[in-house]
Protein backbone atom coordinates (compact mmCIF):
# COMPACT_ATOMS: atom_id res chain seq x y z
CA UNK A 1 0.00 0.00 0.00
CA UNK A 2 1.44 3.51 -0.67
CA UNK A 3 1.81 5.16 2.68
CA UNK A 4 1.93 8.54 0.83
CA UNK A 5 -1.70 8.23 0.11
CA UNK A 6 -4.14 10.53 1.59
CA UNK A 7 -4.30 9.44 5.55
CA UNK A 8 -8.44 10.77 5.43
CA UNK A 9 -9.64 8.44 2.80
CA UNK A 10 -9.35 5.65 5.26
CA UNK A 11 -10.74 4.48 8.25
CA UNK A 12 -9.49 4.95 11.53
CA UNK A 13 -8.25 1.97 12.25
CA UNK A 14 -6.97 1.80 8.92
CA UNK A 15 -5.29 4.83 9.60
CA UNK A 16 -3.45 3.76 12.79
CA UNK A 17 -2.29 0.87 10.50
CA UNK A 18 -0.29 2.88 7.44
CA UNK A 19 0.85 5.21 10.72
CA UNK A 20 2.48 1.80 12.23
CA UNK A 21 4.29 0.66 8.87
CA UNK A 22 5.13 4.39 8.50
CA UNK A 23 7.26 4.10 11.50
CA UNK A 24 8.27 1.31 11.08
CA UNK A 25 10.27 2.63 7.72
CA UNK A 26 11.46 5.58 9.31
CA UNK A 27 12.32 4.11 12.78
CA UNK A 28 15.67 6.10 12.71
CA UNK A 29 14.24 9.63 12.10
CA UNK A 30 12.56 11.88 14.46
CA UNK A 31 9.44 11.38 14.51
CA UNK A 32 7.24 14.45 17.12
CA UNK A 33 3.44 13.30 17.70
CA UNK A 34 2.66 16.76 16.12
CA UNK A 35 4.37 15.31 12.89
CA UNK A 36 2.73 11.96 12.56
CA UNK A 37 -0.81 13.65 13.98
CA UNK A 38 -0.52 15.73 10.51
CA UNK A 39 0.31 12.66 8.32
CA UNK A 40 -2.60 10.72 9.66
CA UNK A 41 -4.60 13.59 9.60
CA UNK A 42 -5.77 13.79 13.67
CA UNK A 43 -5.01 16.00 16.18
CA UNK A 44 -2.64 15.11 18.77
CA UNK A 45 -4.47 13.95 21.87
CA UNK A 46 -6.76 12.12 19.09
CA UNK A 47 -4.09 10.29 17.73
CA UNK A 48 -2.21 9.64 21.16
CA UNK A 49 -5.90 7.71 22.57
CA UNK A 50 -6.76 6.20 18.90
CA UNK A 51 -3.71 4.77 18.94
CA UNK A 52 -3.13 3.87 22.17
CA UNK A 53 -6.39 1.79 22.20
CA UNK A 54 -5.07 0.24 18.96
CA UNK A 55 -2.07 -0.78 19.83
CA UNK A 56 -2.03 -0.67 23.28
CA UNK A 57 0.90 1.69 23.50
CA UNK A 58 2.11 5.37 22.66
CA UNK A 59 3.07 6.50 19.23
CA UNK A 60 6.58 7.53 21.19
CA UNK A 61 6.77 3.92 22.49
CA UNK A 62 6.20 2.11 19.19
CA UNK A 63 8.41 4.13 17.87
CA UNK A 64 11.33 3.49 20.38
CA UNK A 65 10.57 -0.55 19.54
CA UNK A 66 10.99 0.10 15.79
CA UNK A 67 14.46 1.63 16.74
CA UNK A 68 15.11 -1.01 18.82
CA UNK A 69 14.10 -3.49 16.28
CA UNK A 70 17.01 -1.46 13.62
CA UNK A 71 19.44 -0.99 16.25
CA UNK A 72 19.13 -5.19 16.96
CA UNK A 73 19.38 -5.68 13.03
CA UNK A 74 22.46 -3.38 12.97
CA UNK A 75 23.95 -5.10 15.71
CA UNK A 76 23.93 -8.67 14.36
CA UNK A 77 24.80 -7.51 10.88
CA UNK A 78 27.81 -6.79 12.04
CA UNK A 79 28.15 -3.07 11.98
CA UNK A 80 30.17 -1.07 14.54
CA UNK A 81 28.16 -0.80 17.79
CA UNK A 82 28.75 2.75 17.02
CA UNK A 83 27.16 3.12 13.44
CA UNK A 84 24.67 0.71 14.32
CA UNK A 85 23.33 3.31 17.25
CA UNK A 86 23.91 6.11 15.27
CA UNK A 87 22.13 4.41 12.16
CA UNK A 88 19.05 3.45 14.07
CA UNK A 89 18.98 7.32 14.88
CA UNK A 90 20.26 7.26 18.49
CA UNK A 91 22.47 10.27 18.17
CA UNK A 92 24.73 9.38 20.63
CA UNK A 93 26.32 5.82 22.48
CA UNK A 94 24.84 7.36 25.59
CA UNK A 95 21.70 7.60 25.29
CA UNK A 96 21.21 3.73 24.06
CA UNK A 97 22.76 2.64 26.78
CA UNK A 98 20.73 4.31 29.08
CA UNK A 99 17.42 3.43 26.81
CA UNK A 100 17.63 0.19 25.84
CA UNK A 101 19.96 -1.74 27.89
CA UNK A 102 17.01 -3.64 30.02
CA UNK A 103 15.35 -4.65 26.22
CA UNK A 104 18.44 -5.78 25.16
CA UNK A 105 19.14 -7.99 28.52
CA UNK A 106 22.93 -6.85 27.80
CA UNK A 107 24.87 -3.71 26.58
CA UNK A 108 24.71 -2.87 22.53
CA UNK A 109 28.21 -4.93 22.61
CA UNK A 110 27.81 -7.94 24.19
CA UNK A 111 24.25 -8.08 21.96
CA UNK A 112 26.12 -7.65 19.31
CA UNK A 113 28.62 -10.56 19.75
CA UNK A 114 25.70 -12.90 20.68
CA UNK A 115 25.83 -11.96 24.32
CA UNK A 116 29.70 -12.73 24.13
CA UNK A 117 30.87 -12.20 27.85
CA UNK A 118 27.19 -12.61 29.23
CA UNK A 119 27.33 -15.32 32.06
CA UNK A 120 24.46 -17.14 32.41
CA UNK A 121 23.48 -20.35 34.47
CA UNK A 122 21.14 -22.88 34.13
CA UNK A 123 19.47 -26.16 36.02
CA UNK A 124 17.07 -28.47 34.87
CA UNK A 125 14.89 -30.88 37.03
CA UNK A 126 11.95 -32.92 36.07
CA UNK A 127 8.99 -31.70 37.75
CA UNK A 128 5.35 -32.97 37.49
CA UNK A 129 4.30 -31.25 34.78
CA UNK A 130 7.71 -32.38 32.44
CA UNK A 131 11.03 -31.31 32.53
CA UNK A 132 11.35 -27.55 33.62
CA UNK A 133 14.88 -25.34 32.91
CA UNK A 134 15.39 -22.63 34.90
CA UNK A 135 18.36 -20.01 33.36
CA UNK A 136 19.73 -16.61 35.44
CA UNK A 137 21.78 -13.98 34.51
CA UNK A 138 23.24 -11.79 37.36
CA UNK A 139 20.07 -9.62 37.34
CA UNK A 140 17.75 -12.89 38.05
CA UNK A 141 15.66 -15.54 36.35
CA UNK A 142 14.97 -14.84 32.42
CA UNK A 143 14.45 -18.38 31.46
CA UNK A 144 11.98 -20.81 33.15
CA UNK A 145 10.07 -22.96 30.42
CA UNK A 146 8.84 -26.52 29.82
CA UNK A 147 9.70 -28.76 27.73
CA UNK A 148 10.02 -32.58 26.61
CA UNK A 149 13.85 -33.12 27.40
CA UNK A 150 16.60 -30.66 28.95
CA UNK A 151 18.54 -31.39 24.90
CA UNK A 152 15.60 -29.13 23.52
CA UNK A 153 15.42 -26.49 26.10
CA UNK A 154 19.60 -25.63 26.92
CA UNK A 155 19.15 -25.69 22.71
CA UNK A 156 16.50 -23.31 23.12
CA UNK A 157 18.16 -21.37 25.97
CA UNK A 158 21.24 -20.88 23.17
CA UNK A 159 19.57 -19.87 20.17
CA UNK A 160 18.52 -17.10 23.07
CA UNK A 161 22.52 -16.23 23.47
CA UNK A 162 24.49 -17.69 20.87
CA UNK A 163 27.70 -16.61 21.82
CA UNK A 164 26.74 -16.30 25.86
CA UNK A 165 28.96 -17.79 28.26
CA UNK A 166 26.23 -20.53 29.28
CA UNK A 167 27.09 -23.23 31.56
CA UNK A 168 25.40 -25.30 34.14
CA UNK A 169 24.90 -23.75 37.38
CA UNK A 170 27.55 -25.40 40.15
CA UNK A 171 29.92 -23.81 42.80
CA UNK A 172 28.64 -21.51 45.61
CA UNK A 173 25.66 -20.04 43.64
CA UNK A 174 24.69 -23.93 43.62
CA UNK A 175 22.63 -24.39 47.16
CA UNK A 176 21.10 -20.76 46.07
CA UNK A 177 19.78 -22.16 42.71
CA UNK A 178 18.74 -25.68 44.29
CA UNK A 179 16.38 -23.57 47.01
CA UNK A 180 14.66 -21.60 43.65
CA UNK A 181 14.58 -24.81 42.35
CA UNK A 182 12.69 -26.65 45.52
CA UNK A 183 10.35 -23.40 45.36
CA UNK A 184 9.23 -23.63 42.22
CA UNK A 185 8.40 -27.01 42.65
CA UNK A 186 6.63 -26.65 45.63
CA UNK A 187 4.85 -23.94 43.08
CA UNK A 188 3.89 -26.07 40.71
CA UNK A 189 1.44 -27.79 43.62
CA UNK A 190 -0.34 -24.82 43.95
CA UNK A 191 2.16 -23.54 47.05
CA UNK A 192 2.84 -19.90 47.06
CA UNK A 193 7.06 -19.74 47.73
CA UNK A 194 8.44 -18.93 45.00
CA UNK A 195 6.79 -15.21 44.48
CA UNK A 196 9.65 -13.45 45.73
CA UNK A 197 12.32 -14.81 43.63
CA UNK A 198 14.58 -12.33 41.36
CA UNK A 199 13.29 -11.55 38.05
CA UNK A 200 15.41 -10.69 34.67
CA UNK A 201 12.73 -10.10 32.64
CA UNK A 202 12.90 -8.37 28.86
CA UNK A 203 10.22 -6.87 26.69
CA UNK A 204 8.67 -4.05 25.39
CA UNK A 205 6.65 -1.34 27.68
CA UNK A 206 3.32 -2.79 26.79
CA UNK A 207 4.72 -6.12 27.68
CA UNK A 208 5.98 -5.31 30.61
CA UNK A 209 2.49 -3.88 31.74
CA UNK A 210 0.96 -6.26 31.30
CA UNK A 211 3.58 -9.39 32.88
CA UNK A 212 3.36 -6.99 36.21
CA UNK A 213 -0.21 -7.04 36.11
CA UNK A 214 -0.46 -10.85 35.84
CA UNK A 215 2.03 -10.97 39.13
CA UNK A 216 -0.84 -9.20 41.06
CA UNK A 217 -3.82 -11.72 40.38
CA UNK A 218 -4.07 -13.79 43.29
CA UNK A 219 -3.11 -17.16 43.50
CA UNK A 220 -6.20 -19.44 42.36
CA UNK A 221 -7.73 -16.76 40.76
CA UNK A 222 -8.25 -16.00 36.92
CA UNK A 223 -8.93 -13.26 34.60
CA UNK A 224 -10.09 -12.59 30.78
CA UNK A 225 -7.62 -11.40 28.51
CA UNK A 226 -10.18 -8.36 28.19
CA UNK A 227 -10.31 -8.49 31.91
CA UNK A 228 -6.35 -7.72 32.25
CA UNK A 229 -6.77 -5.36 29.09
CA UNK A 230 -8.90 -3.38 31.17
CA UNK A 231 -7.27 -3.17 34.22
CA UNK A 232 -3.67 -1.64 32.46
CA UNK A 233 -6.04 0.40 31.21
CA UNK A 234 -5.50 -0.26 27.55
CA UNK A 235 -9.39 -2.16 27.20
CA UNK A 236 -9.70 -2.54 23.43
CA UNK A 237 -5.89 -4.15 23.21
CA UNK A 238 -7.57 -7.59 24.30
CA UNK A 239 -5.23 -9.16 21.16
CA UNK A 240 -2.23 -7.38 22.30
CA UNK A 241 -2.60 -8.97 25.93
CA UNK A 242 -2.88 -12.71 24.39
CA UNK A 243 0.20 -11.94 22.71
CA UNK A 244 2.49 -10.57 25.25
CA UNK A 245 1.15 -13.71 27.25
CA UNK A 246 2.68 -15.63 24.48
CA UNK A 247 5.45 -13.42 24.65
CA UNK A 248 6.18 -14.78 28.29
CA UNK A 249 9.36 -16.74 28.72
CA UNK A 250 9.51 -16.81 32.25
CA UNK A 251 6.29 -19.40 32.94
CA UNK A 252 4.71 -19.89 36.19
CA UNK A 253 6.41 -16.78 37.92
CA UNK A 254 4.92 -14.58 35.54
CA UNK A 255 1.57 -16.37 36.08
CA UNK A 256 0.29 -16.15 32.40
CA UNK A 257 -1.50 -19.15 33.34
CA UNK A 258 -4.03 -17.03 35.05
CA UNK A 259 -5.50 -15.93 31.50
CA UNK A 260 -8.14 -17.41 29.72
CA UNK A 261 -10.70 -16.13 27.71
CA UNK A 262 -13.60 -14.82 27.77
CA UNK A 263 -16.23 -17.11 27.47
CA UNK A 264 -14.25 -19.32 30.37
CA UNK A 265 -12.16 -21.23 27.31
CA UNK A 266 -8.82 -22.07 28.26
CA UNK A 267 -7.26 -19.83 25.45
CA UNK A 268 -4.07 -20.30 24.49
CA UNK A 269 -0.69 -21.43 26.81
CA UNK A 270 2.72 -21.94 24.83
CA UNK A 271 3.69 -24.86 26.98
CA UNK A 272 0.38 -26.81 26.40
CA UNK A 273 -2.81 -26.71 27.75
CA UNK A 274 -2.72 -29.69 30.01
CA UNK A 275 -0.13 -28.11 31.55
CA UNK A 276 -2.13 -25.08 32.11
CA UNK A 277 -4.93 -26.78 33.10
CA UNK A 278 -2.94 -28.35 35.63
CA UNK A 279 -1.25 -25.17 36.66
CA UNK A 280 -4.88 -23.78 37.37
CA UNK A 281 -6.39 -26.55 39.26
CA UNK A 282 -3.33 -27.22 41.69
CA UNK A 283 -3.98 -23.25 42.54
CA UNK A 284 -7.51 -23.48 43.13
CA UNK A 285 -7.07 -26.65 45.26
CA UNK A 286 -4.18 -25.34 47.50
CA UNK A 287 -6.45 -21.80 48.12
Amino acid sequence: MNLAMNPNTKTPNAKIEALCRYIDEHADEPLTLAALGERAGMSSFHLQRSFKAATGVTPRQYAEAARLRVLKSGLRSGESVTHAIVDAGYGSPSRVYEKVATHLGMTPGEYRRGGLGTAISYAAFESELGWLLMAATDRGLCFVQFGDGVDALIAQLRSEFPQADIGEMGGQARPQFQAWMAALAQQLRGARTAAGLPLDLRGTAFQMKVWAYLMRIPSGELRSYSEVAEAIGHPKAVRAVASACAANRVGVLVPCHRVIRGDGGMGGYRWGLERKRALIDAERASV
